[in-house]
C-alpha cells in the first residue's frame, strides 16, 4: 500500500500511561519503528511532545477512549495535525493485543490514510457543549427527585397525582409545605389548592386524606430542599449557556423556525454540531454521526440487522424529542410526513 505520512506517530492512551509509535520510511519503503511509554500527567505529556518533536513528527493519531484522550490532545493540539479515531474502525488482529502494536497498528492505519478523523469541536463548542450537557444531568436529577416525592406520598396514601398533573406545580408545593409544616386535615390542604385547581377542592379533599407519618414529613423536607437546590443550579446553568449563545443568536433564531425546535433544542443543536455544519461531508453524515441512521447489514440477498450505532446520545435524544413535539403539530409538513 501506498505511504501517504513518512513519519507520523500512533498513541494508544489509557488512564495512566500513554504508549507512542512513531514510524519513520525512507525513500525505499523501509521503515523504522521507535517505542516509548509515558505517564499521562502534564510535565510527561510535554516530554511526550518533545519527544515527536525530536522525532520530527509530521502526523499523530489515537483513539477516543472514554476521556482521556482530552489531555494527551490538549497538550498536542496546536503543534501536529491531530487525528482522533473511532476505535470501532481501527480493531487490530486478534491475538496481537498489547500497548506496543496497538500503538503501532495505529501508527500503520494513519502512515497509509486508512484512518477517518472523528469530529472534535473547537474549545469554545467543547465548553458550551459541557455546560447544556450538564444541564440535562440536573433535569434528570431533577426528575429523579420528582418521582421519589411522589413515591413517599403514596406511602402516606396521598393521591395527589391523581387530581394535580403536576404534584410540584403551585398547588402540589403548597400542599406539601403544609404537610411539612405539620398539617394533616384534608379541608385544610385543600384550601391551599391555587388557580384552576380550586374548582377541584372536593376531589382534593378526597385524595388528601390519608396516612401521615413524622418520617413522611422528614422526607418530604428532605426531598423539597434538594427541589429547590437543584432549581437554583438549573437557573444559574441556563443563565450561562445563555450568555455563552450571544454570538450566536442568529443561528438561534433560524433554528426556533424549525418546527419542534424550541431554545433549549437549539442550544444543543448548536453545542454538540457546533455552527460550521462543513465537518460533515452532507446531512446524510451529520445524522449517522447521531445515530439516527438504521444500519445496513446485508449478506446472500438478506437483511440481517439494521440496529443503528449509539452515535451521539446528547444530540440524538434531543432531536428524537423534537420529532415527537412535532409528530402531535397541527397543520405542518413534517407532521403530515410522519
Amino acid at each position: 500500500m501506498q505511504v501517504v505520512y513518512s513519519r507520523c506517530c500512533g498513541l494508544d492512551v489509557h488512564k495512566d500511561s500513554v504508549t507512542a509509535c512513531v514510524l519513520v520510511f525512507d525513500d525505499q519503503g523501509r521503515r523504522q519503528v521507535r517505542k516509548k511509554e509515558f505517564p499521562t500527567y502534564w510535565q510527561q505529556l510535554q516530554r511526550l511532545k518533545l519527544w515527536l518533536y525530536a522525532n520530527k513528527v509530521q502526523h499523530v493519531a489515537m483513539e477516543s477512549t472514554g476521556v482521556y484522550w482530552k489531555p494527551v490532545w490538549n497538550i498536542l493540539q496546536g503543534h501536529f495535525p491531530l487525528l482522533l479515531a473511532n476505535p470501532y474502525h481501527m480493531k487490530n488482529i486478534p491475538g496481537r493485543k498489547t500497548d506496543q502494536n496497538d500503538a503501532e497498528w495505529i501508527a500503520d492505519l494513519l502512515a497509509h490514510g486508512l484512518l477517518r478523523a472523528s469530529f472534535v469541536p473547537p474549545r469554545e463548542i467543547a465548553e458550551l457543549r459541557d455546560w447544556t450537557r450538564y444541564r440535562v444531568k440536573l433535569v434528570q436529577e431533577y426528575n429523579r427527585i420528582h418521582n421519589r416525592i411522589h413515591k413517599v406520598l403514596e406511602d402516606a396514601n396521598l393521591k395527589l397525582s391523581s387530581v394535580a398533573s403536576d404534584i410540584l406545580g403551585a398547588t402540589g408545593r403548597a400542599i406539601i409545605q403544609a404537610i411539612v409544616r405539620g398539617q394533616e386535615h384534608p379541608d385544610w390542604l385543600a384550601d391551599k389548592a391555587m388557580s384552576s385547581l380550586r374548582n377541584k377542592r372536593d376531589q382534593l379533599r378526597l385524595v388528601l386524606k390519608g396516612r401521615i407519618t413524622d418520617h413522611h414529613r422528614h422526607l418530604l423536607r428532605e426531598l423539597m430542599g434538594d427541589v429547590e437546590r437543584v432549581e437554583e443550579k438549573i437557573c444559574r446553568v441556563q443563565t450561562e449557556i445563555a450568555e455563552r449563545m450571544q454570538p450566536y443568536q442568529e443561528l438561534m433564531d433560524r433554528l426556533t423556525t424549525i418546527p419542534g425546535v424550541d431554545i433549549l433544542t437549539a442550544w444543543t443543536l448548536i453545542a454538540e454540531l457546533g455552527p460550521d455544519m462543513s465537518v460533515f461531508p452532507d446531512a446524510d453524515h451529520a445524522a449517522s454521526w447521531a445515530g439516527l441512521v438504521p444500519g445496513s447489514f446485508e449478506s446472500a440477498g438478506k437483511r440481517k440487522s439494521s440496529r443503528t450505532r449509539h452515535g451521539n446520545r446528547w444530540l440524538r435524544r434531543a432531536l428524537c424529542q423534537s420529532a415527537w413535539a412535532v409528530a402531535h403539530k397541527k397543520d405542518c409538513y413534517l407532521t403530515a410526513h410522519f
